[in-house]
């Protein structure tokens, strides 16, 4: 009986560890992007609710607004929200061009040479974002745009 309560005794207290250990994740809002070509955005937290989106884009930005265990409420760069499991989801940051067109510069400077244009909709990897400027890579085309024509973690 003794050991039916000892095992009842760490069961419980692994639980509270647990919680804990997901308590302390990140605070939200915090930025995500998909990590698959293809994920499935959800209405509810389970298998068991229906998809109300099919993201067939990886490196799309998502900004995560609650967490409930493995599961992620995002919000995309439309305004639509809904859940995503965990796997579905990477740290990388990204960005999406929200601008009919952004130039990619050589430096961070409006008076640096444009190196290539950005049309809106186009996702990249972000990186070393200050100054109101944001390295942008897209698929290895490297350059600077400005923080404010790109949504996503522009903000790091």
């Amino acid at each position: 009986m003794k050991r039916i309560w000892l095992g009842a005794g760490v069961v419980m207290a692994l639980g509270v560890a647990g919680g804990a250990v997901i308590a302390a994740g990140k605070p939200v809002p915090y930025w995500a992007s998909i990590s698959q070509p293809e994920a499935r955005m959800r209405v509810g937290p389970s298998l068991d609710y229906p998809s109300n989106w099919i993201y067939r884009r990886r490196d799309l930005p998502v900004k995560v607004v609650q967490v409930l265990g493995l599961w992620r409420k995002v919000e995309d760069p439309d305004g639509a929200q809904g859940w995503m499991h965990v796997r579905l989801l990477s740290d990388t940051p990204t960005g999406v061009v929200r601008v009919a067109e952004a130039p990619m510069r050589e430096s961070a400077s409006d008076g640096a040479r444009t190196l290539f244009r950005a049309q809106k909709g186009v996702v990249g990897r972000l990186s070393d974002c200050s100054g109101g400027w944001c390295s942008f890579d897209v698929k290895g085309q490297r350059g600077y745009v400005k923080a404010q024509d790109v949504w996503g973690a522009t903000d790091k």
